[in-house]
C-alpha cells in the first residue's frame, strides 16, 4: 500500500512473502476447501510469530509493531494474503484483540490475549449489527442471532456488540457458555469459514462486559473501520494479482499471428482497469493512515474506500475473466479464487450501497 517503507517494514513483508508461499500457495489453498477450519493452527502459529496477531495490541499487553502505527503494519499481511487468496482469521482475530487490549479488563486480557497473540487460538466478532442485552442484577443477559460471525465455529471466544438501555455495550462470551449456539455456515469463499452464533438467554456476570455498559459506541465504529481497511488492503491484493495474471495472458496469448495484448480495443480495457487498481490502492492508503492515525475523517473514508473497492474489484476480476476467454471461467483457473474471496468482502461488514449511505448521511450531517 504504501510507496515507501522502512527497513523493518520491508524485512517483515519480506518474511511474510516468503511464509504465505510455502505454507498457502494457491494449491494448499484449494486442498483446504473441505478443512472445517480452512486453516492449518501451525501455519497460523507462525504467522503469529512474525507478528500478524500483535499489531494492534500495546506493547504493555505484549503485543507491538514495526512502524508507529500497527494497523499500517497489518494491512501489508492484508494485502499479501489477498494475493494468494490466503487462508486465516486475520481480521476477527485483529479486531478482538485491539478490542480487549484497548477497554479488557485484567482478567479478560489474561483470558484472551495470550492464545490470540501466540496464534494458540482464536476469537470472533459478532460484527456491527448488536444483538439484545438486558442488565438483571449482577449479570448481563444476551438475547438474539448474530450472523454472519467470521471463525465463529473456530473461536474460543466471541466479542458480541449488545444494545442495552443504557446504549451499546460489548460482551466477552466464551463459546461454552450456556446457551449459545454455534452452527457452521456453507460460504462462497474456499477457506473462509462463517457461523451463526445463537444466543437463547445468555447469562454472564457483569465482569464479561469490555469497558463499561453502554460505553462501546466509539470502540465500536473503531473496530468496523480497522475491520473495513483491511478488508480493503486484501482486495486491493487479490485485483493487483489478477491485474498481474491479464496482462501476463495477453502478451502470451496470439491470435492471427499477433499478441492479444497488441489489440487497440484490448487496450483500452487493461487501461481502464489499471486506473481502477491504482485508485482502488490510493483511497484504501488513505483510509488506513487515517484510522492508523485517528484522523476525524476516518470514518468516511473508510466507507468511501469500501464503496469505491468493492464494486469495482468484483468487476476488474469479471473483465479479467473475459479477458482470458473460455479458460477463465474453468474450475482449473484460478481466477474464481479471487472473484469468491473479493465478492466475500464486498458483502461483509457493510455493503457499498451501505457505505455510501453512511457517506451521505455524514455529509448531510456536516452541512446542517
Amino acid at each position: 500500500m504504501e510507496l515507501q517503507l522502512s527497513e523493518d517494514q520491508e524485512l517483515f513483508l519480506d518474511t511474510t512473502r516468503k511464509l504465505l508461499a510455502v505454507e498457502v500457495p494457491i494449491p494448499a489453498v484449494r486442498a483446504l476447501e473441505s478443512d472445517p477450519a480452512g486453516f492449518s493452527t501451525a501455519y497460523w502459529r507462525r504467522g503469529a510469530e512474525l507478528g500478524w496477531t500483535s499489531m494492534l495490541v500495546s506493547e504493555a499487553d505484549g503485543g507491538g509493531s514495526f512502524s508507529d502505527h500497527g494497523l499500517l503494519d497489518l494491512v501489508l499481511v492484508a494485502e499479501e494474503m489477498g494475493k494468494l487468496t490466503a487462508p486465516g482469521p486475520l481480521v476477527p482475530v485483529s479486531v478482538v484483540a485491539h478490542a480487549i487490549s484497548q477497554e479488557g479488563s485484567a482478567d479478560q486480557k489474561a483470558a484472551v490475549l495470550p492464545g490470540l497473540l501466540s496464534g494458540d487460538e482464536v476469537a470472533a466478532w459478532t460484527g456491527p449489527t448488536p444483538i439484545a442485552a438486558e442488565v438483571s442484577g449482577d449479570e448481563i443477559v444476551l438475547t438474539g442471532t448474530a450472523r454472519p460471525v467470521e471463525a465463529g465455529a473456530q473461536a474460543s471466544h466471541l466479542l458480541a456488540a449488545a444494545t442495552t438501555a443504557d446504549g451499546l455495550t460489548h460482551v466477552l462470551v466464551p463459546v461454552d457458555a450456556t446457551g449459545l449456539t454455534v452452527t457452521p455456515l456453507q460460504g462462497l469463499d474456499l477457506v473462509r469459514r462463517f457461523a451463526e452464533a445463537r444466543f437463547d438467554d445468555v447469562r454472564l456476570p457483569l465482569s464479561a462486559v469490555v469497558g463499561e455498559v453502554g460505553g462501546a459506541a466509539d470502540l465500536a465504529e473503531r473496530l468496523l473501520q480497522i475491520a473495513g481497511v483491511l478488508q480493503c488492503a486484501e482486495s486491493c491484493g487479490a485485483i493487483d494479482r489478477v491485474f498481474e495474471m491479464t496482462v501476463e495472458y495477453l502478451g502470451d496469448r496470439y491470435s492471427f499471428g499477433r499478441p492479444l495484448s497488441s489489440y487497440q480495443a484490448l487496450k483500452h480495457r487493461v487501461a481502464d482497469e489499471k486506473v481502477w487498481l491504482e485508485a482502488s490502492h490510493g483511497i484504501t492508503t488513505a483510509a488506513a493512515r487515517a484510522v492508523a492515525t485517528g484522523a476525524p475523517d476516518a470514518g468516511q473514508l473508510v466507507s468511501v474506500a469500501q464503496a469505491w473497492v468493492g464494486p469495482h474489484a468484483t468487476e476488474l476480476i469479471q473483465d479479467c475473466i473475459q479477458l482470458h476467454g473460455g479458460i477463465g471461467v474453468t474450475w482449473e483457473h484460478d481466477l474464481h479464487l479471487y472473484l469468491r474471496r473479493t465478492t466475500l468482502n464486498r458483502a461483509t461488514y457493510g455493503t457499498p450501497e451501505e457505505h455510501a449511505e453512511r457517506i451521505a448521511t455524514g455529509l448531510l450531517g456536516a452541512a446542517s
